[in-house]
């Protein structure tokens, strides 16, 4: 796709996707199929036997394991050729990041360093920083770590009151200050670390483990995600050659933001990986485990519980690989560009799409996970099953790589910033929807008719709150979270039930409605959810936002519209129905 011609980020909220533009797990090429082959015979031979020393923090053998994932080309994704690694895309990565999901405290041992420990120096680094580190953190040679978080400084990231101060003679930069809750800190060679110069401009350095004046802190004892190293780094007039400064002074939060970007997709491909595994556990279990006679899989409420799980899995993986595809789009071509402004805009333009990712991943794993462990009943609580492990690893995602709730904020924040810059018209976009909301007649022939034009309820219910919301507060939307959270949340469900219902169009067209059964079955249980919850939100929001006869009116146009798409068919059937394509196959499957 040319420059010009690229998708715009967020635009899903306002205007039509065209179905070109939605990539699924359907359109992988043998490259893809190939990585996913690799990656995943990788975790099951490589890490699983090694479980219970992973979880006992032998950090010798997670180091070693990620050498061998190494020696794979499995941490060298998203390294440029010329550098060691296999510059390969963002579907790619995706994969890796599905595959290596599952595999608890290693998992997050390797996702760090691949993503937000080596993209700033790929994507910001100066050409001799990159000929000096990539090709180590390729091969595993060299682990890395991003440095921050301090003991003020958290979701307020520019808050940072580590400082930078160049020395006498002009050679290096004396680091002072601590960064909380490091990732692969005991074990790391390379440290990317976020300071203010001369107490007032947030800049990025690469800090090497070996430069005077760096030390750790003691291990944090952790509920979960015990296999990863997290300690404090401390700096104490730690000295940092002026060659190894990362782009440049006072442009540190255009790394820092950005890399989140691919930080919180590269974590909602880890959550639906993990998730899947999730699933294919409870389904084995319920099998085998029989009560009153039967299995505890025969039973229907047992089926119900699969078949809704099912359901957000599907949609969370559609939304993986849509986003990844985006990021593709934008990022693909820029592995040799030295234009630091030009990556910092790319990295930006699917800022929404990302926080999406983020936060639609890590609860369906936390979905997934209390599922599961409910299905085990006490085994579940018990060590030897692997699922309390599971439900207490899973629910640091839902802090990493900014909390949910800061993410929510971000979503609709994106697009108001567009308003505010003339770039959307925002009046225009929400009397469209409005004459939309109040007309019936379907443009929209063939499959999934019903399907589609839920799409575009969503979206219209999305304008027509935003424009609300805008024309309440104006400028200090911003500071209206409540309303910004429940924005963000029909922002979600649009994105995610667009990218499940897009994704078995796209299948039907190309091969037809019968041999596509399940993943129709999948996409209406996630519609009638979804449904539900666009209305809640749109109605609280109604609520909030008007008074009088216009509210009267707005709701009832909102229960109207809204309980045409509640009901896609007998859902106790089809989940049943759904529930035993997973027992067959013993795993996720559509």
């Amino acid at each position: 796709m040319k420059t010009n011609e690229r998708n715009i980020g967020a635009a899903f909220l306002y205007k039509k996707t065209s179905l070109e533009d939605v990539f699924t797990p359907e359109d992988f090429t043998d490259e893809h199929r190939m990585i996913r082959s690799t990656a995943k015979q990788f975790i099951e031979k490589e890490i699983q036997p090694y479980k219970d020393e992973i979880e006992n923090q032998d950090f010798e053998k997670v180091v070693s394991l990620l050498r061998k994932a190494g020696d794979l080309g499995l941490l060298a994704h998203s390294i440029p050729e010329n550098y060691g690694g296999l510059g390969l895309d963002k579907v790619s990565k995706g994969i890796v990041g599905e595959m290596v999901g599952p595999a608890s405290g290693y998992s997050v041992a390797h996702s760090n360093h691949t993503c937000i420990a080596t993209l700033p120096i790929t994507y910001f680094g100066t050409p001799e920083q990159k000929a000096k580190y990539l090709p180590k953190m390729a091969s595993g040679e060299w682990i890395g770590a991003y440095c921050l978080t301090e003991p003020n400084a958290g979701s307020d990231a520019l808050a940072s009151q580590t400082t930078a101060r160049l020395n006498e003679v002009g050679t290096h930069y004396l680091l002072n200050g601590s960064k909380l809750y490091i990732t692969n800190a005991i074990f790391s060679h390379t440290f990317i670390v976020y300071a203010k110069v001369d107490g007032q401009h947030f800049t990025a350095f690469i800090v090497e483990k070996g430069f005077p004046g760096i030390s750790f802190g003691p291990e944090e004892e952790k509920m979960g995600i015990k296999g990863s190293s997290t300690r404090t780094v401390i700096f104490e007039d730690c000295e940092v050659p002026v060659e190894n400064l990362l782009g440049e002074i006072g442009k540190g939060h255009v790394i820092a933001l950005n890399v989140l970007n691919l930080g919180r997709f590269n974590l909602g491909s880890a959550c639906m990986g993990a998730a899947k595994f999730g699933l294919s556990k409870a389904v084995q279990f319920i099998q085998e485990r029989k009560q009153f006679g039967r299995s505890i899989g025969e039973f229907p409420a047992s089926k119900e519980k699969v078949g809704q799980m099912a359901a957000q899995i599907y949609a969370a993986e559609s939304v993986q690989y849509r986003t990844a595809h985006l990021l593709e789009e934008s990022l693909g071509d820029l592995y040799e560009t030295n234009d630091i402004k030009l990556v910092g805009k790319r990295m930006s333009e699917y800022a929404t799409e990302c926080a999406i990712c983020k936060v639609f991943g890590s609860e369906t794993l936390d979905y997934v996970a209390d599922e599961t462990l409910q299905l085990h009943g006490g085994a579940g609580f018990i060590k030897d099953y692997g699922i309390e492990q599971m439900y207490r690893d899973s629910r640091i995602n839902r802090i990493f790589e900014g909390t949910n709730e800061i993410n929510r904020l971000l979503i609709p924040t994106h697009l108001f910033r567009k308003v505010m810059k003339g770039e959307v018209d925002l009046h225009g976009k929400v009397q469209e929807a409005l004459l939309e909301l109040q007309k019936s007649p379907s443009p929209y022939e063939g499959a999934l008719v019903k399907e589609r034009e839920a799409i575009d309820l969503y979206r219209n219910v999305f304008l027509l709150c935003a424009g609300l919301a805008f024309d309440a507060f104006g400028e200090e939307l911003v500071h209206e979270q409540e309303t910004l959270m429940r924005l963000a949340d029909i922002a979600i469900a649009l994105y995610s039930a667009e990218s499940v219902v897009y994704r078995t169009y796209k299948s039907i067209l190309q091969s037809g409605e019968e041999v596509n059964n399940l993943k129709v079955d999948l996409t209406r249980t996630y519609l009638e959810a979804a449904t539900w919850e666009v209305e809640r939100l749109s109605r609280s929001l109604v609520n909030q936002l008007t008074d009088g006869e216009k509210q009267v009116n707005l709701i009832k146009l909102l229960m109207r519209e809204c309980s045409r798409f509640t009901s896609f068919g007998k859902s106790f059937e089809r989940n049943r129905g759904i529930a035993e394509k997973q027992y067959d196959a013993n795993q996720f499957v559509c």
